[in-house]
């Protein structure tokens, strides 16, 4: 049997094999009317592409690489997870890689993706700096997720942090809340992110009227939901007054609800709980944990469109882009008069 091809798709459906590739690719900027027909005569021939044909004829892998720090973290495996359907969408199929977010690893992956392993690759960085990140930017695409200092020349997607902490904030000050902490940043130098979220976090507070106080910016040694519990645990032992804690990530916020839990402390009667994140877990602790949850399919989808734009040959300068984000409302802080359990 005949196989089909992606010129018999075009010539079916009366446009270009160039359009045929955008709607297969799942490219946003191909009109609703136009997907629809393309897609009709893609199921009416059946047609299915053809992975090793096109890396023969192109010298590409078809390959994408994802390199996470941590693939312990929901946030990262939820991520992971939308990628990979999306590449298949794509007719890519994904080299996931974990770097335990030191150099070595970073650095281990772009060498992969030097030896032309893969067509491109998706890195969350966290130990390499911008100018390092600029210089292995030049050659095989490379698309930057999360908050890094922007690299020269690279792509980037992100969410806006600074708003996201301070709307965050603003949520808990509508709920009566006034002694608002930070909870689970690092002990030592802080990390980009945790910058940009306690940025936020002190805009909101100043934007309320209330004084930023550092005494209620609690650190946790080590990145995971025990260490916020020690830690928060150890602060509420020594007196720490909060009626309210926005957690830099979900784990803080489970270990937040423990540690108050054993000491008796009702959430969110005594201290309300807003996580970050929204991780699948966050839906199923008692209580449920108010979040703020990035929009993590616009940014799997937006991603993939830089670099596969790339992958096919754009010379653009670096470009950054910001996808949205919403504060998922829960049990752990439903704000007033708002029905909690909300999922």
């Amino acid at each position: 049997m005949k196989r089909v091809t992606l010129q018999d798709v075009a010539t079916h459906a009366g446009v270009s094999m160039k359009t045929v590739s955008n709607v297969v690719r799942d490219y946003q900027h191909v009109s609703p009317a136009m997907r629809e027909r393309v897609r009709a005569a893609i199921d009416e021939l059946g047609y299915r592409p053809d992975v090793r044909g096109r890396s023969l004829a192109t010298g590409r892998s078809n390959m994408l690489a994802l390199a996470f720090p941590d693939l312990r973290w929901p946030y990262f495996a939820e991520l992971a997870h939308l990628f990979a359907r999306a590449c298949a969408q794509r007719g890519y199929r994904l080299l996931l890689e974990e770097t335990g977010g030191s150099r070595d690893g970073e650095l281990a992956v772009l060498r992969d993706r030097d030896a032309g392993i893969v067509d491109g690759i998706v890195l969350h960085p966290q130990a390499l700096s911008a100018g390092e990140l600029a210089e292995h930017g030049r050659g095989t695409p490379m698309v930057l997720l999360g908050e890094a200092p922007r690299a020269a020349g690279v792509d980037q997607v992100t969410i806006d942090n600074v708003a996201a902490a301070g709307e965050a904030v603003a949520h808990l000050v509508r709920s009566g809340c006034r002694r608002i902490g930070f909870l689970g940043h690092e002990t030592g130098e802080l990390s980009h992110t945790s910058r940009l979220r306690i940025e936020g976090y002190r805009r909101g507070l100043e934007q309320a009227g209330l004084a930023v106080d550092d005494a209620l910016l609690v650190p946790r040694p080590a990145g995971d939901a025990l260490g916020a519990e020690d830690a928060l645990g150890a602060a509420l032992d020594r007196g720490l007054p909060v009626d309210a804690l926005l957690c830099r990530d979900d784990h803080a916020a489970i270990g937040a609800l423990r540690a108050l839990h054993l000491r008796g402390r009702d959430v969110p009667g005594d201290v309300a709980i807003v996580g970050w994140d929204a991780t699948v877990l966050t839906a199923s602790t008692t209580p449920s944990i108010t979040s703020i949850a990035p929009d993590t399919t616009a940014l799997a989808a937006r991603t993939l469109d830089l670099l596969l734009e790339r992958v096919d040959g754009t010379d653009a300068p670096g470009r950054h882009v910001t996808v949205g984000h919403s504060l998922l409302v829960r049990e752990s802080a439903p704000g007033p008069g708002a029905a909690p359990g909300l999922r």
